[in-house]
C-alpha cells in the first residue's frame, strides 16, 4: 500500500494588524512606495483618502457604465430604424419612414437597462466577486476587523514578495500580530 506524503498548504500571504486608523494609512503608503501590487487593506469602514494612499488610480465603472448605455441606445434606435425602414415599411399619414424623435423614448430606455446591468456585471467582475472564501479568514486576528481592527495583507502572487521580508518590513512600518496566511 502506498503512502502519499502530507501536502504543505500553500502561502497566502502575510497579514498585519494595525492599532488605529492613521497607523494603517501610514503603513498603506509605505507599502505602496516599497512597490507592491497585489495587497489590501482591511477596516471596519471606509477610510477617507485610503484609495490615494494605496495608489489605486480612478474606476473603470464609468467607462463600463458608458459604453452599456451607449450600446443599449444604439440597439434600441437601430431596432426601431430597422423596422420602420427595411423590415415594415409603413407610410402614415405622410411621414418620414424613420421619425427619430419618436423612436427618443424607446432608445432612452434600452440605454438606461443595459447601462443597469453593465454596471452590475462590471461590479461584480471588478471586485472579484462572487468570492466565497479568502485566505484571512483562517487568521485567529481576523474576526476584528468587522469591529475595531485594522489589518494590511500582502498576497503572495506579488512580484515582490518574500515571506520573510514581508513580514519585516510589516513589523517596522508598525505592524503586529503579524501572520502567514495558508490557502
Amino acid at each position: 500500500m502506498e503512502t502519499t506524503a502530507p501536502v504543505k498548504p500553500k502561502t497566502f500571504g502575510v497579514l498585519a494588524e494595525f492599532p488605529g486608523v492613521k497607523d494603517v494609512y501610514h503603513a498603506a503608503e509605505k507599502v505602496r512606495d516599497k512597490g507592491f501590487k497585489k495587497w489590501d487593506v482591511h477596516s471596519p469602514f471606509p477610510i477617507h483618502g485610503i484609495d490615494q494612499a494605496m495608489g489605486i488610480g480612478d474606476s473603470r465603472m464609468g467607462w463600463i457604465a458608458f459604453f452599456s448605455a451607449m450600446a443599449g441606445a444604439f440597439g434600441g434606435f437601430s431596432l426601431q430604424y430597422w423596422i420602420n425602414v427595411h423590415a415594415q415599411p409603413v407610410v402614415i399619414g405622410g411621414k418620414p419612414m424613420n421619425p427619430y424623435p419618436a423612436f427618443v423614448p424607446v432608445t432612452f430606455e434600452p440605454g438606461i437597462l443595459f447601462t443597469a446591468f453593465g454596471c452590475l456585471l462590471g461590479m461584480l467582475a471588478l471586485n472579484g466577486l462572487p468570492r466565497l472564501y479568502h485566505a484571512c479568514f483562517k487568521s485567529k486576528n481576523f474576526g476584528k476587523f468587522s469591529d475595531n481592527g485594522f489589518f494590511i495583507s500582502i498576497e503572495a502572487k506579488d512580484p515582490k514578495f518574500n515571506v520573510n521580508e514581508v513580514q519585516k518590513f510589516l513589523a517596522d512600518i508598525g505592524g503586529r500580530n503579524i501572520e502567514v496566511l495558508e490557502d
